[in-house]
Order: C-alpha cells, then structure tokens, then sequence
C-alpha cells in the first residue's frame, strides 16, 4: 500500500461518475471538510487486513504529532502500477474506515471518477509518502530506486584509454577475463549467493569475524583479531581524507521518514530501509552518510570562495536490508561501516576537477589498503547528455585507470546522479563487489535547500559529490581474504599486509627456562610499537611453529638458550613467513626491516593477551 498524506486547511471533493463496475452505490454530493488530514491510498497486490491496520497505526501517529482529529480517506489508484483487483481494494480501504477509531474518519466514494480541490498547509509535517507491507519475512519495504534498478534501460560498452568505444557484444574479453566476468554479473543482475566465497572459511579459522546468530542476517560479529583489523584500516582512511581536505563530522544514524526531505531522496536512492516506529514518528535507519551531512551543510552559510567544501563521516553503521540470498560473509551486508565524503562544489567545472582529485585519491587509498590494480576493474555509469557535454573528463578517467572499463550509458537520468565510477573487486566465483566510489549529484543541492553565494552575489545549489574512497570496511577485509585465498590455491602464501596482521612477531621459547628472555624480549619489541606475542604453551616447538604459520604470522623467533644466554644486541635465526627460510639478525635489524615496511600507516597495540597460554580457544 502507498500512502500519500496531506495536512490541509480544507478539501472538497464531488463524486461525478463510475469510473468501475466495482464502483460502490452511493448518491453523489460534495463534501468540504476543513482541517483535515487527507490519505490519498493506492492498494496493492497483496495488501490485506493486516496491512489496513498498520496504515491505520501510522496514520493515527501522524494525526497524533499534528494534533489533528479528522480523516479523509480517499482511494488514488494513480500512486502505484501494482495495484490489486478492485474488490480486495475495496475492502482493505473498509478495513481502514473501521479500525479508526477515536477519529472523525470520512471516506471517499471508491470507483467513482470525482472533482476535488485541496489546500495544503505550509509547514515541514504537512506532507508524507508511507509505503506499507505486509510483516511476512518475505515482503520488504523498498524505493522506487530499488524497483527502478532493475527496469532502467541501460547501454552497456567497453571503454578503451585511448577513447574508443564498442558495444559489449563486440568486445574481445580474451585478455580482460575479469572485466568479462564484471560484465556479465551486470548484465545477468543476480546477487544471489550459490556456494559460500573462499573467505568465509578464512575469517572463522582467523578468528577474524563470524555470523551472529542472535542477529538479524547480515549482521557479523567481529573477534579481536577482527576489531583490530578494522579499527586500523579505518583510521588509514580516515586520516588520508582529512589529509585531502575532509572535515570530520558525526550524524545520527536514525532519521524521521517524514521529514520534508526524506521520502523524495527515498525513491532516488537504490536501497531498502529498516524503519522503525517510535513515539509516534516513524523513523529509519541511514542507509547512507548522505542526508545527516546534507541536513548539516543546510545549516551553513557558504560563499563560492568556501568551494569546494568536504565533510567526512567514518558512518559505523550503515544499514540496508539486503535480501536474504545476497547475504555471505563480509561481501554483501546488512549493517556496514562506509567512510563516506561528500564534497560541495560551485559548478560542474569544479566538480569534475574534484572528481578527479578524489580518483587519485582513491586508488592510492585501495593500494595503501593492499588492493592490488590488477585486483579491481574500473565500471563508469552516466547519462548520454552528460557524456556528450563532458567526454574529455570521461576520457581522462580512463587514461588514468590505463585498462579497459565497462561504460553503463542511460538515455535518461533516473537517480540522483549524472556520473558514477566505481572499482569493483572480482572474486574467483566470479561476483563483484564495489569497493571505491564516487558520484556527481546533481539534484540534493537543491532538494536539500543546500545554498551558497556565487561571485555575483545570488543564491545558488551546490553540485554534490559523494566518494568513498575506499568502500565499506568490511569488504575491503573481504577482498584481501579472498585474495589470500586465490594467492594460496595458486602456491603463494596467503596474507596480510604486515601493518593489518594481528600478530606480527612470535616469540617461542624453546624451554620453560627461556620464558622469561622471551617475555623480557617481548616487552622491548612491545616499546618499538610492534605488535608480538609469546608462545609458551606446553606443546612441541613444532607444533607451534606450525600455529604461527596457520594464523599468517609473518615472523617468528624461537628463543633457545644460545639466546637467552645473550642480550637484546645478540644475533637471533628469525623464520620469514612470506620470504621463506631462516636468515639471521638482530632483533633491532627486524624491527627497522618491520619499522620501514609498515611506515605511514596507523598502529595498534595487540588486541589479546600477550601469552598464548592465556587466550580462549574460540570455537568456529
């Protein structure tokens, strides 16, 4: 059922003919009522007399918030192309007339083709759209974006650097067999899940992450090697957009659907929305960091001068109610953490030279983060008015990624935007994954009452771009598992990049009577700002060793006596995970080697005990 509820000064309305054979008997006459909420209803497939006392339920909230006593309830099939056989409108329409009590509830004659004037009052409450289901598990409430997404007629090309252009269909893929597959998971639209991914195996061994089974779907808990993990990718991110120029700012992650901004952006964003009904507002959750930040700069007096301007958020979390079947590991969530940077541009000139600042930044962010090039094909999607007007920024684009990109072209502008690129992450089954983002919005400006300055002194609607430069969190952890799990099929050690491993030394001490060189040993490298720990377990020196290599440490040193004999100058054997082999040095010529590689990037201290003895085995 869609729901479009209007608080007016008065409505009148006169019914003229039958419009259907299903139309009710009624004696035509006008009606004019004053003060009165006016729900305009359109019943669709479905709907049944659970739904008709929910919409009740939310109406009566909003009369509730306006004071307000009286109803019309007037049938509008024109809200919806979904609707349901006349009979079962009728009655579900009924069924509203009748739980509303406590109201002064009219009702429209249904079938019936009517005349009708309204007049809306002027403040933010007086207008709302509700879109109301059924509570079975199945039926999701969703934008008209989402049901857009999978309706819009789009032109699918590859795009080569040097600006040469072919429809899919005649593209030669045989050197370019991960763009293939990205092309074909588009083309194909399914984002349902067969066989679990290579890392969903990885981050339970690892102890990195896990599904929740006292959650919703998609909803993962994250152990302390996985929280660690996170926590350092997200400050890495963070700290490189505020080096670009990202002020940081912080928005709730609930907002009020009704709000006069809401409901529009709603049907312009391809996401489905948890709501929520509370106090008698019904809210939802963010499904972006877009809105808190626009509501912000709403607030702000800007001149051209001040462009362009960026806030940034680290949105822990964002929510999208993703259908069940698309839902695997940390691929495809329902709650995520997206560092999430919208910039305010003057005009589309200064838009496209941020656009191509935030490319750079992009790709340097996924390779600092362990993303490989060769790693992520590049997708562009845009409107063919603005390809015609901006080629060259188009063109530049690709010069810069250097490969071939897969082009998605609109005849008409549908969503939000004019331009999105994107770097999607290609697993071995063949899926993509979004990773970096950007957007040129051409519409929240306005929509949002977003105004700055121009150098002629007048008003104007910034241009907005929304980057993520590096995706959400979790699938980035996503891609470097599976990237480790490609890596080990294809006979290289899987791993890390060494400022994300958990651990990045292990000591072993051969005997009990070397513990406490190892501990001592330990607590100097703790000081360089290193993360290690100490396997004292009373298990063989083997075995141990093999644990190391199971949990990806890069580098262990077993202490013997020769060792402990010694001091923290001596020469000690260190086993080098990813080079193979023992090679000697000193324990300072490890910590400059480790120092030297993980330089610029964040540091944490361990996130567990530093004795293994003293862990929980966690059970996966």
């Amino acid at each position: 059922m869609r729901i479009l509820h209007l608080h007016c000064d008065y409505a009148e309305y006169t019914p003229t003919k039958k419009e259907i054979s299903a139309a009710e008997d009624i004696q035509p006459e006008t009606v004019r009522l004053k003060e009165v909420l006016v729900a305009f209803i359109a019943v669709e497939k479905g709907d049944d007399e659970s739904v008709a006392a929910k919409a009740i339920s939310q109406i009566n909230m909003v009369l509730e918030r306006l004071d307000g006593k009286r109803l019309l309830l007037y049938p509008y099939a024109h809200l919806s192309s979904d609707l349901a056989p006349a009979r079962i409108a009728l009655d579900v329409i009924k069924k509203m007339d009748e739980y509303s009590d406590g109201v002064e509830t009219y009702r429209s004659a249904f079938g019936w083709t009517k005349s009708y004037s309204i007049r809306v009052k002027a403040h933010p409450l007086a207008e709302g759209l509700k879109i109301i289901r059924r509570t079975d598990t199945d039926v999701q409430e969703e934008s008209e974006a989402v049901s857009a997404e999978s309706r819009i007629m789009s032109y699918w090309h590859v795009l080569m650097p040097d600006g040469t252009m072919a429809p899919v269909s005649e593209f030669d893929f045989s050197k370019n067999q991960n763009l293939e597959m990205l092309a074909k998971y588009e083309a194909a639209k399914k984002r349902e899940v067969d066989t679990p991914p290579a890392h969903v195996g990885l981050m339970k061994r690892l102890a990195i992450a896990d599904y929740e089974p006292a959650s919703d779907q998609g909803n993962m808990r994250y152990y302390p090697n996985g929280r660690l993990i996170k926590a350092l990718i997200e400050r890495h991110v963070s700290r490189r957009v505020r080096q670009y120029g990202g002020y940081e700012v912080e928005t709730p992650i609930m907002y009020n659907s009704d709000h006069p901004s809401m409901f529009s952006y709603f049907n312009r964003f391809p996401a489905r929305q948890y709501t929520i009904d509370s106090e008698g507002k019904q809210l939802f959750l963010r499904f972006a960091a877009c809105f808190g930040q626009f509501l912000m700069a709403n607030d702000f007096q800007m001149s051209y001068r001040n462009l362009p301007y960026r806030l940034y958020e680290l949105a822990r979390y964002s929510f999208r109610r993703e259908q069940s079947g698309e839902l695997v590991g940390l691929r495809r969530l329902r709650a995520f953490t997206m560092p999430d940077c919208h910039a305010f541009c003057a005009d589309m000139k200064q838009a496209i030279q941020e656009l191509e600042t935030r490319f750079d930044l992009s790709r340097e962010v996924l390779e600092d983060l362990g993303i490989r090039k060769d790693d992520y094909e590049m997708a562009i999607r845009f409107t063919e008015d603005f390809y015609n007007e901006h080629k060259e920024a188009i063109l530049k684009l690709a010069r810069k990624h250097n490969r071939p990109i897969l082009v998605e072209m609109w005849r008409e502008k549908f969503f939000y935007f004019v331009l999105k690129w994107e770097f999607n992450f290609i697993e071995a089954a063949g899926k993509a994954s979004a990773l970096s983002t950007d957007q040129i919005d051409v519409e929240n400006g306005n929509r949002y009452g977003i105004e700055f300055v121009d150098s002629d002194n007048k008003p104007r609607n910034p241009i907005i771009l929304h980057n993520s430069p590096s995706g959400a969190v979790e699938r980035i952890i996503y891609a470097l598992l599976e990237t480790a799990a490609q890596d080990a099929k294809e006979g290289r050690k899987p791993s890390f990049p060494l400022w994300l491993c958990p651990v990045q030394i292990r000591i072993i001490p051969v005997h009990e009577d070397t513990n406490s060189f190892a501990l001592r040993l330990a607590e100097y490298i703790t000081k360089k700002r290193i993360r290690v720990d100490v396997d004292e377990r009373n298990e063989s020196l083997g075995k141990r060793v093999r644990d190391a290599e199971k949990e990806w440490v890069p580098f262990v040193i077993v202490v013997g006596a020769k060792e402990a004999g010694g001091d923290m100058s001596g020469t000690i054997a260190v086993r080098d995970r990813q080079g193979g082999g023992i090679y000697d040095t000193t324990v300072d010529g490890l910590i400059t080697r480790i120092k030297t590689t993980t330089r610029n990037k964040p540091y944490a201290v361990l996130n567990q005990p530093r004795l293994l003895s003293s862990r929980p085995q966690i059970m996966v």
